[in-house]
């Protein structure tokens, strides 16, 4: 059995779109610096589990509630926290070809009560082939697209397990993790 532990974070999606973020501080679980014969620390992610409730945190979102949205983990440093349309991304930013996205998830309310709401988990690591942060935080970011009828949040929970890296490796992950 791995060192699993488990770190969450959260964002609320307001009722209002744009862009938004929160962060988690990885720094005392990461180490990207070898020191002699000590290497460098990483933090591997295995498993995201995103969870869409209502703003108490205690529902899911009702099934009259209306709004879309994307939501993704990503490795990203030095961002400051920002409020849904408080921030604003680049184009191609929260996509699966975006070496730096972790995680991400869509999520559709429609208003209905068949089969409505409905999130689609579209990118997540494997425990076969864990993503591993080198960095300082890890950000989950959060596009509102379609207004939301009632505040809800998006809370994320990461499976995962410090890692010990080779100089090769950290210097690849190093490259591929900055912007």
């Amino acid at each position: 059995m791995k060192d699993v532990f488990y770190l969450d974070t959260a964002i609320d999606t307001g009722t209002s779109t744009g862009d938004g973020l929160a962060t988690l501080d990885l720094s005392s679980y990461v180490d990207p610096i070898a020191r002699g014969r000590s290497k460098g620390t990483g933090l591997a992610i295995y498993k995201v589990h995103f969870d869409i409730c209502d703003d108490d945190g205690n529902s899911p979102v009702a099934a009259a509630t209306t709004g879309t949205f994307r939501a993704a983990l990503m490795s990203l440093s030095g961002i400051p926290a920002g409020a849904v349309g408080s921030v604003s991304y680049n184009n191609n930013t929260l996509n699966a070809s975006n070496d730096l996205m972790i995680a991400g998830v869509d999520f559709y309310a429609g208003g209905t009560a068949a089969g409505d709401p409905a999130p689609d988990v579209f990118l997540e690591p494997s425990m076969e082939v864990p993503y591993v942060v080198v960095r300082d935080q890890v950000i989950l970011a959060l596009n509102v697209t379609t207004a939301m009828s009632v505040g809800s949040s998006v809370k994320v929970r990461l499976e995962c397990a410090q890692v010990t890296l080779d100089q090769a490796t950290l210097n690849q992950l190093l490259r591929t993790q900055t912007v």
